[in-house]
C-alpha cells in the first residue's frame, strides 16, 4: 500500500512539472498567452517575436532549471544516505568552491560563457578529486576522515576564490566572480545544456541504479556487508554520481545553496526513509522547485534576482518548518 502511495506521489510531482513549465514560459516581462506558447511549440520552424522568446530566452532556462534543481536534490539526497548525516548538502567534498575557483580562473582569462562553465565543471571535479586523496594519503578512509578532508579542501578553495578577487579588476572581473557566486541561469543556452547533458545523464543513472543500496548503506558499514554490499565499492560510485550531478549543475548557474540540503528532507517527509522511493522524489521535486525558483527571479523585479537569494529566503524558513516537525513528531534530539 505505502509502495503504491509513494509511486502516485512520485509520478503526480514529476507529471506537475509539465503544467509548471508552460506556465513559466508564458511569465517574463513580455508576457505569452498559453494558446501563443502552446502554438509556438508546435511549429519550431516559425519566426517572429514569440519564437524568439520561446525557443531563445526561456525554454533553455527552463530545461536548465529543472535539470539542476533535479541534480541538486539527487544529489543531497545520495549524500545524506551515503554519510548517513541529514544535514549533509551537495557542496560536501568543495565541490561548489572548487567549481567557483575555475570559472573565477576564466573570468580573469576574460574567457567567454562556454569556457566558463567547462572550467567550473573541473575545479569542481578537481575539488572533490582533491578530498578523496587526502584520506589515502594518510592512512585512514572512514566516512568522518573524508568529511573533514571536504572541509580541508572547501577552506582551500574559499582561500584560492578569496586571492582571485583579489587580484580581479574590481570594475568589470570582479562583478561578474560576484554574480556567478549567487547562481543565475540567465545565460543558459541549448549548447550549455548539451555540452552539460552527459554529466547529467550518468549521474543520475549511477544514483539511481544505487538506489536500492543507498537505504542499507545509511545503516552502518556491518549492516552493508552482511547484506553483500561492499561499501569501498559502492560509496566511491555514488560519489562520483552526485559530484557528476553537482558539478554539472554549478558549471551551469554557478552556487546555488539550500535545494540539495532541503529538497531530500520534504522528499522524505512524503514517502519515507527509503532510499528507492525518496530519491526519485527528490529529483522530481528539486526540477519543480528550482523552476519556480527561477521564474520567480525573472519576474519579481525589474532586474533579474539571484538564485541564491531566493533559495535562501525560501529554504531557511523551509527547514525550519521541517525540523520543527521532526522534533514535535519525536525525531531524534541528537
Amino acid at each position: 500500500m505505502h509502495n503504491r502511495r509513494a509511486g502516485w506521489i512520485i509520478g503526480g510531482c514529476f507529471l506537475l512539472i509539465v503544467p509548471a513549465a508552460l506556465l513559466a514560459l508564458c511569465l517574463g516581462r513580455y508576457p505569452l498567452s498559453l494558446g501563443t506558447v502552446l502554438s509556438t511549440l508546435r511549429h519550431p520552424a516559425g519566426s517572429g517575436i514569440a519564437a524568439n522568446i520561446v525557443y531563445v530566452l526561456r525554454l533553455p532556462r527552463i530545461l536548465g532549471a529543472i535539470l539542476i534543481g533535479a541534480a541538486l536534490a539527487a544529489a543531497g539526497s545520495a549524500y545524506q544516505r551515503c554519510f548517513s548525516n541529514p544535514l549533509v548538502s551537495p557542496d560536501l567534498l568543495g565541490v561548489a568552491n572548487g567549481a567557483a575557483v575555475g570559472a573565477a580562473i576564466a573570468i580573469l582569462l576574460g574567457r567567454g560563457t562556454w569556457f566558463t562553465q567547462l572550467a567550473a565543471f573541473a575545479g569542481g571535479v578537481a575539488a572533490v578529486c582533491l578530498a578523496l586523496l587526502i584520506p589515502r594519503l594518510i592512512g585512514h578512509r572512514g566516512k568522518l576522515i573524508l568529511v573533514l578532508s571536504g572541509v580541508v579542501v572547501t577552506g582551500f578553495m574559499q582561500a584560492a576564490l578569496g586571492l582571485l578577487k583579489y587580484l580581479a579588476d574590481p570594475d568589470s572581473q570582479l562583478p561578474s566572480i560576484v554574480y556567478w557566486q549567487l547562481g543565475s541561469i540567465a545565460k543558459v543556452d541549448f549548447s550549455s545544456l548539451i555540452a552539460a547533458l552527459p554529466s547529467f545523464v550518468l549521474g543520475f543513472v549511477i544514483l539511481l541504479a544505487e538506489r536500492w543500496h543507498l537505504t542499507i548503506m545509511a545503516t552502518g558499514m556491518a549492516n552493508s556487508r552482511t547484506s553483500g554490499i561492499n561499501p569501498r565499492v559502492e560509496q566511491p560510485l555514488i560519489i562520483a554520481g552526485a559530484t557528476l550531478l553537482t558539478a554539472g549543475a554549478v558549471a551551469l548557474s554557478g552556487t546555488i545553496g539550500w535545494v540539495g540540503l532541503v529538497i531530500p528532507h520534504i522528499a522524505r517527509l512524503l514517502v519515507g526513509d527509503d532510499a528507492r522511493y525518496n530519491l526519485p522524489l527528490s529529483l522530481a521535486l528539486g526540477g519543480l522547485f528550482m523552476l519556480v525558483i527561477d521564474t520567480l527571479a525573472r519576474t519579481l523585479s525589474a532586474g533579474e534576482i539571484p538564485l541564491s537569494i531566493l533559495t535562501g529566503f525560501i529554504g531557511t524558513p523551509l527547514f525550519i518548518l521541517i525540523l520543527a516537525r521532526n522534533f514535535a513528531g519525536g525525531g531524534s534530539h541528537d
